[in-house]
């Protein structure tokens, strides 16, 4: 049902209490200077009796039925019963009185329609406007308090009402969706405001399930951050307020022969539409969420969207809609039922068969998805198949390769003189987010610390992290980046001089840290840089695991001479640093792949990824 909210209007003479409506789905507007959603009843109480009514009233001795109605002043506004589309039942609510495609703006018994507009009637009672069915039932009512009843009167203006949060008492004024286009019941969709005061609006689904913000509110541009469609200042005048006591947004419009509705519409969208008298339709300035398949659970379970056809929803192959009325009318939220009974359901019904499963590509994952640790795809499919619960939503098997997360830790990132980080793959930190949806196609992290295989493209292991372990073991002994440039102005690369010192048998202690003054035990630096040469070998099957560079480390396990790694050369010139990848020559690696990345001309790309 829809909240009510009193208090002293302004604008006409004598005193008189208002009740504004909230609830509905849009905010309307006709040139009105400061609110706007539904639209307001004034409720007069005079001390004279003797009052003149005009079609605007409903006045203590009158009712409204049938197809009578009353329309404000200046004629934007009627009021009266009005049936939505084909719909079959009956509602009291409030149309735009100069635009011939009846538009509702309010409806007052959004959940209990009439059947029976003749012997159903809106009248005064008690002090209320009251709204009784064909069986004299009341169904609705202002639930305003009076003394008298007598002498009160509601009048149609053309005003209207705002979206709003009383911080006090933490009451919000919110936008609901119809559930479909016949039936003005609250819908799965809301709008509102942020309670905890960060002047940004929500769109919910179900009043639980956020999936659209609208950015934090701009006072300079008068529009929300994430939404620069707002910025068409020359026909909307938005506002927004907060202070210790309310929050609310408004918006009024400059031309005053313009109608305009800000609605929140049975898609999930927030819409701004503006009515085209040449044309005599509406026309659709703005919608968010943009995209239709952005909508949270638009096409209920078991349902596709696609952008790119219509409908937009579908169900799943298998699958047919719950309720095909309802999909008739754009109302996707019971989603898709299964055509066939699983097996697992009833084993009676098996005759040799078995459950499988079908692959969907294209198909983003749903969110809250279910997991289960498994070996294998075929010990995830049996898994799942011996669980009929295993089908709320959608299957996922991943294919056996082990996914790295972001391991972001002070111990594990190694930070400049700046504390910026300075191996951005390490720990391959920082690839996406949990609820990213695209895949970079170019490299992430510090160029000279990247193993060969994010440039040749094949899978990542966990032995992309010992490579640049072994990078870091370098900077570690040398206590300088791993390239350094030299007097005669050529670029030396520490890992691979490094490498030729221990092969050659050279004098380690020239690789150490100038700081330590030579002062270390050879035996170690000797460890530690044989150890950083395997672990940097072009051929991942070559490197170590970390348990075993552990073991190396601590002596446990033997160390041979490593072969020289040639996988990085780097090439210096006057203006920028090119840096060229080779693969290794080895038997596993016979063809060479360059990547050049200069500061001028360094590209990243992005592309659609399915799952």
């Amino acid at each position: 049902m829809p909240s009510y909210s009193s208090g002293v209007g302004y604008g006409r003479l004598g005193p008189y209490l208002t009740f504004t409506v909230t609830g509905d789905s849009a905010l309307e507007k006709m040139n009105i200077p400061w609110l706007i959603l539904s639209l307001q009843i004034f409720i007069f109480f005079s001390l004279n009796r003797q009052l003149a009514f005009g079609a605007d009233t409903i006045s203590a001795n009158q009712s409204l039925s049938g197809t009578q109605t009353i329309v404000s002043s200046g004629g934007h506004f009627v009021l009266g019963f009005f049936k939505p589309g084909n719909s079959s039942n009956y509602y009291i609510g409030m149309w735009y009185g100069k635009v011939n495609q009846q538009t509702a703006v309010w409806v007052a018994n959004r959940e209990i329609p009439v059947h029976d507009i003749h012997s159903s009637e809106l009248k005064i009672s008690n002090g209320n406007l009251v709204l009784f069915n064909e069986s004299q039932v009341p169904i609705w009512s202002t639930n305003i308090s009076s003394s008298s009843s007598n002498s009160v009167v509601a009048v149609l203006e053309d005003g209207g009402n705002l979206l709003s949060l009383n911080r006090r008492t933490n009451q919000s004024q919110l936008l609901t969706s119809w559930k479909n286009s016949e039936d003005p019941a609250p819908g799965l969709f809301s709008l509102e405001l942020d309670p905890n005061g960060t002047n940004q609006s929500f769109i919910l689904w179900n009043r639980s399930e956020q999936y659209w913000t609208s950015g934090a509110w701009d006072p300079q541009r008068r529009i929300f951050s994430l939404v620069p469609e707002m910025r068409l200042n020359e026909i909307y005048n938005y506002s927004y307020v907060s202070n210790e006591n309310e929050s609310y947004f408004t918006y009024s419009l400059y031309d005053p022969s313009t109608i305009s509705r800000f609605v929140m519409d049975v898609s999930g969208q927030m819409k701004q539409l503006s009515w085209l008298e040449s044309s005599q339709r509406w026309s659709l300035i703005w919608s968010e969420p943009r995209q239709q398949c952005e909508v949270y659970a638009f096409c209920g379970a078991f349902g596709s969207c696609n952008e790119k056809a219509l409908p937009f929803c579908n169900c799943l192959t298998g699958f047919e809609p719950k309720s095909e009325s309802d999909w008739n009318l754009s109302d996707f939220s019971k989603g898709c039922k299964r055509k066939t009974q699983l097996q697992c359901e009833d084993p009676t019904l098996a005759h040799g068969k078995s459950d499988k499963f079908l692959e969907m590509p294209n198909i983003k994952l749903p969110q809250h998805e279910q997991s289960m640790t498994v070996g294998s795809i075929s010990e995830c499919e049996s898994t799942c198949l011996k669980n009929c619960s295993c089908n709320v939503e959608a299957i996922l098997c991943w294919a056996f390769l082990e996914i790295y997360h972001c391991d972001i830790k002070p111990e594990n990132i190694l930070l400049d003189a700046e504390f910026c980080p300075k191996v951005a793959d390490f720990g391959l930190a920082k690839l996406v987010g949990r609820d990213f949806s695209r895949v970079l196609t170019t490299m992430r992290g510090t160029r000279g610390y990247l193993a060969p295989e994010w440039i040749s493209g094949v899978a990542i292991t966990p032995k992309a992290d010992v490579y640049s372990y072994g990078m870091m073991l370098f900077e570690i002994v040398s206590g300088r980046r791993n390239s350094q440039q030299c007097e005669d102005g050529k670029v030396r690369f520490i890992p691979t001089w490094a490498a030729s010192l221990i092969t050659e048998g050279g004098d380690v202690l020239s690789l150490l840290d100038p700081r330590l003054n030579g002062v270390a035990p050879v035996e170690e630096i000797s460890r530690l840089c044989k150890v950083a040469c395997w672990c940097i070998q072009d051929a991942e099957t070559q490197r170590p695991s970390m348990g075993q560079v552990v073991q190396m480390l601590e002596g446990v396990l033997d160390l041979h001479l490593p072969p020289v790694p040639r996988s990085l050369q780097v090439l210096v010139d006057e203006q920028e640093h090119v840096l060229l990848l080779s693969e290794s020559s080895s038997a596993e690696s016979s063809q060479s792949r360059s990547y050049i990345s200069t500061p001028s001309h360094a590209k990243s790309s992005t592309s659609s990824t399915t799952s």
